[in-house]
């Protein structure tokens, strides 16, 4: 940038009548470094972009460029440094940035630590002006490089704590989360994880927070009871049916071949009786084949239903669900479950899979219970018009709550059914004689706010978590080991870097109010790029043969 701004001022001078003599003298520049910054570079490149890169703007471009490949390749690719020296020399930029490793790990190395300040500077910034929340926690622990233990805000996608630790006990999350809650305006009503005491302990006892159940955990443990089981038996009769077949083909094709033999003296072969017995064998292996099929897709579809019915709108009816309700359809699945178990004579250790998923949806019915208390009392809060809270309750919440879960669905079928019945809970509330419509613009946007934060309110599942622990598992691929420096850079490249389609960032979810780019404030704390050395010659390498004088 030095250079930059002094060939500008000789340049600018020469423009106003000075000499080039005058000019370099009141710059504070020799003629002979004058003479070798204008030398053509090594490698070449257009006449007018290098004309361009030595002015204080095209310094600052380069610097843009170098940031922003470390940024995407090595940062959020988790490609290496290496990369980035092809990249510069593949796109010619090497010809004005020394686009050596030593220099591009240096650089590197600058990089992460603006990112880790910037990221916690905006945090500090953005909670001292947050709105209140009530937060709903999804949290596990992974192993990659020793243990992490990770919570993640389960509405928004934001990182609250992403750190390494010795252990996963009850006391070790408490502190962990106290941590990661510090300076936030926020009350934790809500923890989803798996049924780890460590984990159960810190949301229950020192939150005072509603635990609730991952139905994946649910629908793990039924796999475990019985589809291995299953799939053996259907591979089972499989293959008695295969080899029952081929023993007909071949009672056939021997038939066939004593047809074509000439016959001596002496009684034929019963072939038709072997046939008759080897078909009916067959017939009776294909029928045993089709009994296995069965058991194993209904049990997948009862596992799969599990997710239809764990949601506060009832499947069939359309309407809200009770929590009595939902303890009787998974009562009925439960019992088909065991009908098919017993068919099956699982073991008693399968057996017991079983059993501990039945135990959890208890827990499923108090997390539906917990939701529609948590709703109830916090539409009763505002104090509505009778017809307007009905509508809220009715209506308003359950809609957003049945788009919510077609935006989670990975059917089309099953998207175009719950957005239908969305459409339909929400089409009384658009009719001008409604009375929600009589309201001024500011009160229905603050009850849509608080419709948007009850449907949130119901949560089942830690998928944020799942899926953050299985980038990071792939992460140390292209690094051997994950340091703490990249985890940290990681936490704010999710929190404040990466965007969702609609163009938000976990933090702006999160604290409801949009941030400065992270990219431009650490662009601003970066050093401006090293220029490319010129090239030494290497002397030439001796054959290893060459004749030695004696």
């Amino acid at each position: 940038m030095d250079r930059a701004k002094q060939l500008h001022a000789v340049a600018q001078a020469q423009q106003d009548g000075e000499s080039q003599r005058a000019a370099l003298t009141s710059a504070g520049v020799a003629r002979s470094t004058r003479r070798h910054w204008n030398a053509p570079p090594a490698t070449p490149a257009p006449a007018a972009l290098a004309a361009f890169v030595e002015t204080p703007e095209g310094v600052v471009w380069l610097r843009q460029i170098l940031v922003a490949a470390h940024w995407s390749i090595s940062e959020q690719g988790g490609a290496g440094v290496r990369v980035v020296c092809d990249f510069l020399a593949l796109s010619g930029r090497s010809a004005f940035i020394g686009a050596s490793y030593g220099t591009q790990q240096a650089f590197h190395v600058e990089l992460e630590e603006p990112m880790v300040s910037g990221a916690t500077d905006l945090r500090e910034a953005l909670a001292q002006g947050m709105p209140h929340r009530l937060l709903s926690l999804a949290e596990d622990e992974t192993w990659k490089d020793g243990m992490r233990l990770v919570s993640i805000d389960a509405v928004s996608g934001f990182i609250l704590l992403e750190q390494t630790s010795d252990e996963r006990s009850a006391a070790a999350w408490t502190q962990a989360l106290e941590g990661g809650l510090k300076g936030l305006n926020v009350t934790v009503v809500q923890g989803t994880s798996d049924e780890a005491k460590g984990l159960l302990a810190p949301v229950e006892r020192d939150l005072g927070a509603h635990h609730s159940t991952d139905l994946f955990h649910l629908q793990h443990e039924v796999s475990q009871a019985m589809s291995l089981s299953l799939k053996r038996a259907e591979q089972q009769a499989e293959s008695d049916e295969a080899k029952a077949k081929a023993c007909w083909q071949g009672e056939c094709a021997a038939e066939q071949a004593d047809h074509r033999r000439r016959h001596g003296p002496g009684r034929p072969p019963a072939f038709a009786a072997r046939i008759d017995e080897a078909l009916s064998a067959d017939v009776q292996t294909s029928l045993t084949q089709a009994r296995a099929q069965a058991p194993r897709a209904e049990a997948k579809t009862l596992i799969g239903a599990f997710s239809e019915i764990d949601h506060p709108d009832d499947p069939q009816q359309g309407q809200a669900q009770t929590p009595e309700q939902l303890q009787r359809r998974l009562g009925t699945l439960f019992a088909r479950l065991e009908a098919i178990a017993e068919e099956a004579d699982l073991s008693e250790r399968l057996c017991a899979h079983l059993a501990k998923a039945k135990r959890l949806t208890h827990s499923l019915v108090a997390t539906l219970a917990f939701f529609f208390m948590m709703v109830n009392t916090r539409v009763q809060a505002l104090d509505l018009a009778p017809a307007i809270e009905q509508a809220m309750l009715n209506d308003r919440i359950p809609a957003l709550s049945l788009e919510r879960a077609a935006a989670r669905s990975t059917r089309a079928e099953q998207r175009h059914r719950l957005r239908a019945r969305s459409a339909q809970r929400l089409a009384p509330l658009q009719q001008r004689s409604h009375p929600i419509q009589s309201l001024d613009q500011e009160t229905r946007r603050d009850l849509e706010q608080v419709a948007g934060e009850c449907a949130d309110l119901f949560q089942r599942s830690r998928s944020c978590v799942e899926g953050r622990n299985g980038f990071l598992a792939l992460d140390p691929h292209g690094h051997h080991q994950l340091r703490p420096r990249k985890q940290q850079v990681l936490t704010a490249l999710h929190n404040f870097a990466i965007k969702r389609p609609d163009g938000t960032t976990a933090a702006e979810r999160f604290f409801a109010q949009p941030h400065p780019s992270l990219f431009e404030q650490v662009l601003e704390r970066m050093p401006w790029p090293a220029r490319p050395a010129q090239r030494r010659p290497r002397p030439a390498r001796q054959p290893y043969l060459t004749l030695v004088a004696a």
